[in-house]
């Protein structure tokens, strides 16, 4: 049993040395495990520091993407309000151009026809004085033959031409 109840002097050295090993740690060791100890808590406070400014720039990078793709958003509703704007503003200038363009054949198709209808109408008049004109010489030179009616064909001409003047 004597493992069970320690004597007084190896007490007295147990307590001696731990008193010495206390002091030795309390003076050299205690420090460097506090500054140790600090200096973790430190790291870790700037890690958590860091992940929360890192945290707030993520958040204000997402802020600012949403921003810009809103932003990108609206300038591509402009740009195809715009190209709506353009394409009826060019499709109404083709159809006012094409409008003007049928208007100048129209106009030219309605002038050649009147210088047609003037030409033929010309042709017209002159094919029917021409027949007139052979009918004519052929009656008189029918009526002619006598001289006496050719003596009052010249009196009735003079009495017309006297007539008229």
């Amino acid at each position: 049993m004597e493992l069970f109840t320690p004597d007084f002097g190896l007490i007295f050295w147990m307590f001696v040395s731990f008193a010495i090993l206390f002091l030795i740690l309390w003076k050299w060791g205690w420090p460097a495990i506090m500054k140790g100890v600090t200096s973790r808590a430190d790291l870790i406070d700037k890690g958590v520091e860091y992940a929360q400014n890192a945290k707030e720039q993520l958040d204000h990078a997402r802020e600012e993407a949403d921003r810009q793709i809103a932003e990108a958003r609206r300038q591509q509703a402009d740009m195809l309000r715009e190209a709506d704007r353009m394409k009826s503003q060019i499709i109404d200038e083709a159809r006012t151009a094409a409008q003007a363009e049928a208007k100048k054949v129209m106009d030219a198709a309605k002038v050649s026809i009147e210088q047609e209808r003037k030409e033929a109408e010309l042709q017209f008049r002159n094919e029917v004085s021409s027949f007139a004109l052979d009918i004519a010489q052929k009656v008189v030179r029918n009526q002619m033959a006598d001289t006496g009616a050719q003596q009052k064909l010249v009196g009735s001409l003079l009495d017309e031409m006297e007539k008229q003047n």
